[in-house]
């Protein structure tokens, strides 16, 4: 008898778990590419609808295989509700992984994004993952000789998150071993930027004027940026650029939202070009421009690359930049990716692979996880 009482309890190690939960998320990759701790958007209301009750500070996501939890965020967009549950998962090419939403207190999330206003730095934003690190120019910097226009890399060989210490210290152009920022923008696009263009001429507006931030990590940072009138060939323009960097990724996903009078404003997408010579990847079909830049002395190599969405896209050069063309419509967003590595992170380490690395990105953006909530 007490042989069949223990056989009767053993099951009830697992039932607590079970029993209380209150959702279930099959999260699938339908391609053939392996994923690996991809940032995938849970929609709340999907959630909600199988959970009202939820108590957004006491609940766990928890990997029904493994029993392990999974690292979440809350992803608002500026928002005080909730838009979307943010889950950071692995899956083998056609795998697919379940997880159960439970009650009780979730273990700390590592902080693996991060972004910030600088007005330390003249008005620098600044913004990091647990890869690559980026910063735009503020107002403050357009009345000094330094001035800059476009994106900027800061180059990363560690996961931990840098731009308060290196801000702290302005020692940021030596690598004392977690990175550096040698890379060099002017009045460029710099590492990706946007910008009208007319008759082959980049109309740049001015330094950012406005921030604000909708969500800062742990798994996701987004911002906007927004950015004064300026006139572009007898029309006055305006911008706002909304900017996402996820943990684990090289990539930022960027909506510049324009308004002006008009029916189309040509845009271009730019990659600041050297002097030597690189190794340059320019995939009209993709949308893709990958630039594997020529090394920097004993500071390494970076790479930058862009991808464009949607059709009738043309690509080129001018006296400074690679660029991609396209259209911008008025009040709906224009959408693109832009990005670095950096070869002494010794993940990322030659042109090859930076380009493989773009590819694959668009292609995981036109087969994106599936997810179901039950």
């Amino acid at each position: 008898m007490k042989i069949f009482g223990f056989l009767l309890l053993f099951p009830a190690l697992y039932a607590p778990v079970m029993a209380q939960t209150k959702a279930t998320i099959t999260v699938s990759n339908p391609s053939k590419l392996e994923r690996t701790n991809a940032v995938v958007p849970v929609n709340w209301s999907s959630v909600t609808a199988k959970y009202p009750a939820i108590d957004t500070a006491n609940f766990k996501v928890v990997n029904s295989l493994t029993k392990k939890e999974v690292p979440f965020q809350l992803e608002r967009r500026g928002e005080a509700t909730v838009k979307n549950l943010l889950v950071q998962v692995s899956l083998k090419a056609n795998g697919s992984a379940k997880l159960l939403i439970v009650p009780g207190k979730p273990a700390a999330v590592v902080k693996k994004t991060y972004g910030r206003y600088v007005p330390e730095r003249y008005d620098d934003f600044a913004w990091e993952n647990d890869k690559v690190a980026f910063r735009m120019y503020g107002k403050a910097l357009e009345t000094r000789k330094d001035n800059a226009f476009g994106t900027d890399v800061w180059v990363k060989r560690t996961n931990k998150l840098v731009i308060n210490e290196w801000y702290k210290t302005g020692d940021y152009h030596t690598d004392h071993g977690d990175g550096m920022d040698y890379y060099s923008v002017g009045f460029t696009l710099g590492a990706g930027d946007v910008a009208p263009i007319i008759k082959d001429s980049i109309v740049f507006a001015k330094n950012y004027h406005y921030w604000k931030v909708l969500d800062n990590g742990p798994l996701r940072t987004t911002f906007e940026l927004g950015y004064d009138a300026w006139d572009v060939a007898g029309k006055s323009v305006k911008v706002t650029k909304t900017i996402s960097l996820d943990a684990g990724s090289h990539m930022n996903r960027v909506e510049a939202l324009y308004t002006y009078s008009g029916d189309v404003l040509p845009v271009a997408v730019g990659i600041v070009k050297r002097k030597e010579p690189g190794t340059i990847l320019m995939d009209e079909q993709q949308g893709i421009v990958g630039y594997w830049e020529p090394q920097h002395g004993a500071d390494g190599t970076t790479g930058v690359g862009t991808i464009v969405l949607g059709e009738n896209l043309s690509m080129g050069t001018d006296v400074k930049h690679l660029l991609t063309r396209a259209s911008a419509t008025n009040n709906k967003p224009f959408v693109y990716y832009n990005g670095s590595a950096w070869s002494k992170a010794n993940e990322i380490t030659n042109a090859q692979s930076w380009f493989n690395y773009l590819s694959n990105f668009k292609n995981q953006l036109q087969q994106p996880l599936k997810v179901s909530v039950l």
